[in-house]
């Protein structure tokens, strides 16, 4: 019997109400983020068991399924070449062949099941029939999306939050919404005092939040894996999405990448290094987009402020991968304060990303800035009503100059503005005015 760690993920309630509600539920997220294992340990428990497999949260084994509801999907991967080959030869075939309710793993090695699916819900149509994964974001791919229109709900799944990691291991509660999202856009920050992270916040941001990853007793091992990672990526996913030729520069575009995380996007510098053309190295980075190792932060904009710059931020998708790409290990990031300040902001921004994707209210975000280089790290928008900001300090210190921007967009936003905070690597929760906080950056993940 072989052993399976499965990490409590915030988002399973969002994918039990997805599946009451709509035929087909796509779990989607980078490879190696957890999709098949939460999908498995939610709704094929059989199929754990008939392959000798437990699950352990810490060292407690618990009971496979925790499942929403009483039923066990038939589950089926893509990543078999044989089951792959069958799908693509005859996709209505192999789709009116399934079982009642099925998941579906890896799906975007068969494009054309889409087209598939989309014709046996019209004619069967019957919520939660089909679970699909997929390791592309077919958000990015307007006319796979667009065949499931109304069809179809997607679910995002990231890399573990930092939330997630702190949740107790065998607890097997459901996650409540009161996180600091929740507290951002209400009445603010208690004020009190807390413990330095430290050299601790850079073994966080180090280690990234891939689960193989964590899993991996030292931070060299960790490291290796990450660049594995992506080297798998390339010679699997990328050429069975698309024809390139110049594979060799992919590794070479994502340290780029990584080296210019949390700053504007600029497509010249990045293509300097490069034989290939601006456009071609364009192509790439959106290749790079659909695989979510990247993602472009698009710019905030408000009528009230006219020289705002329209350029989007760059942001990899895991510190932990980023520091793998570039050599960087924890004593390397502590002594560049440069590099560490990029990178501390990327591990906020996809701290504040994953816990939104498991909030009740719908969250946008974005960044800010204006001609005159004021800027906002993150601004986020609830709904059309609120607007709140985060900027992010690598220091154990904040100064009324800090917030400088938070109360531009403040005057921005203006009754919108629900809150703004500096999140910083010091010890006290404190306000510096109206509806505006200085706050440790453990409260990210633990009790605001």
């Amino acid at each position: 019997m072989s052993e399976s760690v499965f990490y409590p993920r915030c988002v399973e309630d969002r994918l039990a109400e997805a599946l009451e509600d709509s035929p087909i539920v796509l779990i989607h997220g980078p490879r190696q983020c957890g999709k098949t294992t939460l999908a498995q340990y939610a709704y094929a428990p059989n199929y754990l068991t008939l392959n000798g497999v437990y699950v352990t949260l810490g060292d407690v084994r618990v009971t496979l399924g925790r499942s929403r509801q009483d039923r066990d999907y038939t589950y089926i991967s893509f990543d078999d070449p044989v089951v792959r080959g069958g799908a693509r030869a005859d996709p209505i075939g192999f789709v009116a062949e399934l079982p009642e309710r099925v998941i579906l793993d890896e799906v975007q090695h068969v494009p054309g099941l889409f087209e598939a699916l989309k014709m046996e819900v019209d004619r069967h149509r019957v919520p939660g029939r089909f679970i699909l994964t997929g390791s592309t974001n077919v958000l990015l791919l307007p006319t796979l999306s667009e065949s499931l229109a109304g069809r179809l709900q997607i679910v995002p799944l990231h890399p573990l939050a930092q939330y997630e990691l702190a949740v107790p291991a065998a607890s097997g509660d459901s996650y409540s919404n009161t996180g600091f999202l929740s507290v951002l856009f209400a009445d603010g920050f208690e004020v009190r005092r807390t413990e330095r992270l430290g050299q601790r916040l850079i073994d966080r941001i180090v280690a990234g939040g891939f689960p193989p990853a964590l899993l991996r007793p030292t931070p060299k091992r960790q490291a290796e894996w990450h660049r594995n990672y992506v080297e798998a990526q390339i010679q699997r996913d990328v050429r069975d999405m698309t024809r390139i030729r110049s594979f060799d520069v992919l590794p070479g575009l994502l340290s780029a990448t990584a080296s210019q995380t949390a700053r504007l996007f600029n497509l010249s510098s990045l293509a300097s290094p490069f034989s290939l053309s601006r456009p071609t190295i364009g192509d790439y980075v959106t290749l790079l987009e659909r695989l979510f190792l990247l993602e472009r932060l698009q710019p905030w904009h408000s009528n009230r402020l006219s020289r705002l710059v329209k350029t989007p931020k760059l942001h990899v998708g895991d510190t932990g991968l980023a520091a793998a790409l570039l050599g960087v290990d924890r004593a390397a990031l502590a002594a560049n304060r440069p590099l560490l300040g990029q990178f501390l902001e990327t591990f906020a921004f996809q701290e504040l990303r994953r816990q939104a994707s498991w909030h009740d209210a719908s969250m946008k975000f974005y960044h800010f800035r204006d001609k005159d280089n004021v800027e906002v790290d993150i601004v986020i928008e609830r709904g059309s009503q609120s607007v709140a900001g985060v900027e992010v300090k690598a220091a154990a210190t904040v100064t009324q100059g800090d917030f400088r921007g938070l109360r531009k967009l403040a005057r921005a936003a203006g009754e919108r503005f629900a809150g703004g905070v500096v999140l910083y690597d010091g010890e006290a929760t404190t306000g510096f005015g109206d509806r505006l906080f200085a706050v440790p950056i453990r409260r990210l993940w633990e009790t605001p």
